[in-house]
């Protein structure tokens, strides 16, 4: 996973103003000790935060540092939520307990956070909700980064049992004031033995358990030859003795709650949370967009929703995104330098979801919903109507999919059309399906080509010949590129048909296969069957698709389905000509001059059938040659109709216009009674329960990614169903018999289910 330690939170201040009223409710203990070089960082994190209600109790314990303590005074003056505490020095485990003890009466929540250390501006929101929402959780956490002089991300599985021998939890966390009391807080008052490991094993002694929060939430300076970490490591004796005669009183083992799960079984979908901040709307005119997307990875769609907002004028707009499937979300940390981020899958129950939303709506002062390719997000768009009618709704469609629900998200944004007030699309071809197959008003389909970077898509930039070399490609061969995702929808058994044919006439060509997918290896193995291996190149998925691109003579595209590529808009923008089949709106922008279109001749309910007729793979055959023989032509033109109207500013500047229009011309027929919640609320229900499946596969690619031995996703289902037996006092009592008979203790071995 690509993560930039560069970005760390805190390098800037940026408190967020609220017309209510802040009490706190969580209690930030931050230890200090002549740590004037990184206090105002930290502060900063603290102070950034997007949830307000929460007081900093700096403790210094017995600072001797003159310069250091002058900062401290100084940063103390930035937020009247800072207090500051002066005491003599007793050690990093009592400045936490003496903290702890200061904190507010209204304080539900403690947070120890060390004045070296960040946070990302949600982390206590998202904290907070998620304890709110795990009523028996004592302590949430995220998963984090280590930084400065060792860089890291760290997400390891919760488990309580290896916590006794090996300590796999940060020290920061939000942990639930009662339960800290409970036992005693840190009451080590030995200095530098692994306090807060120890901590932890005393709340698991007591059977409370955590709930792990899967976004990276927490930086931990790694500094070099310093800390606590590396005292303690010093101290290994004492503090492992410590440590083990805390584990021993560990008598069972303690299950924590990890996200991303799937628990949703048919539970009363949640409306409110109470006592909702409400942000200063300092300018009447600015435009607050909810953005609700499926993830951030980085397809075309997530190309588009990333270009979007990182070019929309910050002086009029706002941004916070909501994202709605479990995925590697690699690019959050670009989406996260542009708008707000809050992934539901990392934090909260499916059942909460509305109830969040209608939260972040109230208090974001939201007046526009943009959902762009979330299936869910579909669901969500009529309740959000009944809870909100005033806010108008707009919708992005990349293209149909009739191997997906007879229409895929086309079918879903026709099917609740009567709350949206604009839908857009890729281009003009989508329109006419929506007007012609679904139904839909024409007046309120609008098309806005998604356009490309022609900066950074410019080959004037590019040394062809150096890159060549770099990439051990023959100089007196024609470079065809292939990419793309490797999977059905792109058809690349189709490509090595086209390229087998095409060996038998002509020796001249090498094809680039770029990109990965589910059929990559079938892919290799059949081009080798086929000898094509001094044909075709395979560089599996790469961020330098420009380079690839400036070494290309031709690019082609053998998809059964497209919206509008975005590898068409680069190739085009790279002076690169392009051969593809005539699906969705790629005629639109590859014309007679730039390119040529090949007649699809499959059904896309056999997207699965790589029998290919002879016909198509010629009619390939035929446009290579073309495009190869008039080469120059095709290429002299390719640029031109690139920055002729299909440039990432340009669809910019559509796009606030449609927003800027909307929200000052609502549609009054968009405007629904909330007498519908119910039935708008019924309907998220069906679609939770039919996306069970998905979610539990999304799940699991997460987990395998990671490589976390248990694989739960496999298991939610059955731990939803046990939960919901267990009420029945026959099933309590088969169950009692198996244990008592010792069955249970055979059924567990077996099938190695605890």
């Amino acid at each position: 996973m690509n993560f930039d330690f560069s970005k760390e939170p805190g390098k800037d201040l940026n408190i967020l103003e609220y017309d209510t009223k802040i009490e706190p409710i969580i209690s930030i203990i931050t230890p200090f000790y002549n740590d004037g070089k990184y206090i105002r960082q930290c502060v900063n994190s603290v102070l950034n935060q997007t949830f307000p209600n929460f007081e900093l109790l700096i403790i210094d314990d017995g600072s001797k540092d003159e310069e250091s303590l002058r900062e401290l005074e100084k940063v103390t003056k930035l937020d009247s939520r800072i207090k500051v505490f002066h005491k003599q020095n007793e050690g990093l485990a009592a400045t936490r307990d003496y903290g702890a003890l200061r904190s507010s009466k209204s304080s539900k929540y403690l947070c120890f956070l060390d004045s070296d250390d960040l946070i990302e501006p949600t982390y206590l929101e998202c904290l907070y909700f998620t304890l709110e929402t795990n009523a028996k959780a004592t302590w949430a956490y995220t998963d984090s980064v280590g930084f400065e002089g060792n860089e890291y991300t760290w997400n390891k599985y919760f488990d309580s049992n290896r916590m006794k021998k090996i300590n796999d939890l940060i020290a920061t966390s939000l942990i639930r004031k009662k339960d800290f009391e409970e036992v005693n807080g840190y009451e080590l008052r030995e200095k530098s033995i692994n306090e807060d490991w120890n901590f932890w094993l005393k709340l698991i002694a007591k059977e409370k358990f955590p709930v792990r929060v899967n976004f990276y939430g927490f930086w931990y300076r790694r500094k070099v030859n310093s800390g606590e970490l590396q005292k303690a490591t010093q101290n290994k004796k004492r503090a492992m003795e410590i440590i083990n005669n805390t584990a021993k009183k560990i008598k069972k083992k303690v299950k924590a709650i990890q996200y991303p799960i799937y628990n949703y079984d048919w539970d009363i979908i949640k409306d409110e949370f109470k006592d909702v901040p409400k942000l200063k709307q300092k300018d009447n005119n600015k435009i607050n967009i909810l953005m609700i997307i499926p993830w951030m990875i980085m397809g075309g769609a997530d190309r588009f929703n990333l270009d979007l907002i990182s070019r929309l004028d910050k002086s009029k707009y706002d941004i916070t995104i909501i994202s709605t499937e479990p995925a590697i979300n690699i690019y959050r940390q670009s989406f996260e330098q542009y708008a707000t981020v809050y992934d539901l899958t990392t934090f909260l129950d499916q059942k909460y979801w509305p109830a969040f939303i209608n939260y972040i709506i109230q208090k974001n002062n939201i007046n526009l919903i943009l959902n762009t390719n979330s299936e869910l997000g579909y669901s969500l768009l009529p309740y959000i109507k009944a809870k909100h009618p005033q806010i108008p709704i707009i919708d992005y469609v990349h293209m149909e999919e009739w191997y997906n629900r007879n229409g895929g998200y086309s079918r879903d944004s026709s099917g609740v059309s009567s709350v949206i007030d604009k839908t857009l699309v890729c281009n003009e071809n989508s329109k006419n399906v929506l007007v012609n197959h679904f139904n839909r008003n024409k007046d309120e389909i609008k098309t806005v080509y998604i356009g490309v970077d022609e900066n950074k898509y410019d080959p004037s930039k590019y040394n062809k010949e150096e890159l060549k070399q770099k990439y051990e490609l023959p100089k007196d061969k024609y470079i065809i590129s292939y990419i793309c995702r490797i999977s059905e929808q792109k058809r690349p058994f189709l490509l090595l048909e086209i390229a087998k044919k095409l060996k038998q006439t002509r020796d001249d060509f090498v094809i680039l296969v770029v990109g990965d997918g589910n059929l990559l290896n079938k892919m290799k193995s059949v081009a080798n069957k086929y000898k094509l291996t001094n044909n075709m190149i395979f560089l599996g998925r790469t961020n330098k698709t420009d380079e690839i691109y400036s070494i290309s003579d031709l690019t082609i595209n053998c998809s059964i389905k497209e919206g509008l590529a975005l590898t068409a808009y680069e190739s085009l923008a790279m002076g690169i000509p392009v051969v593809s089949s005539d699906v969705g709106g790629q005629k639109e922008l590859i014309d007679e001059t730039t390119g040529v279109i090949v007649p699809c001749m499959q059904k896309e309910e056999d997207i699965t059938d790589c029998n290919y007729s002879e016909e198509e793979v010629q009619n390939y055959i035929d446009a290579i040659n073309k495009v190869l023989k008039n080469l120059k032509t095709y290429k002299a033109n390719c640029r031109k109709r690139i920055l002729n109207g299909f440039t990432i500013d340009q669809m910019v500047i559509k796009m606030s216009s449609i927003m800027e229009n909307v929200v000052k011309n609502p549609n009054p027929q968009k405007i629904i009674s909330d007498k519908n919640i119910d039935i708008c609320k019924e309907l998220i229900t069906n679609k939770l329960l039919s996306m069970s499946d998905k979610t539990l596969w999304e799940i699991k690619q997460y987990n395998n990614y990671y490589g976390f031995k248990i694989d739960d996703a496999q298991n939610y289902k059955f731990e939803v169903f046990k939960d919901k037996m267990w009420q029945h006092k026959w099933y309590r009592g088969i169950i009692r018999l198996l244990q008592k008979t010792g069955i249970m203790k055979l059924i567990k071995k077996v099938s190695n289910y605890d």
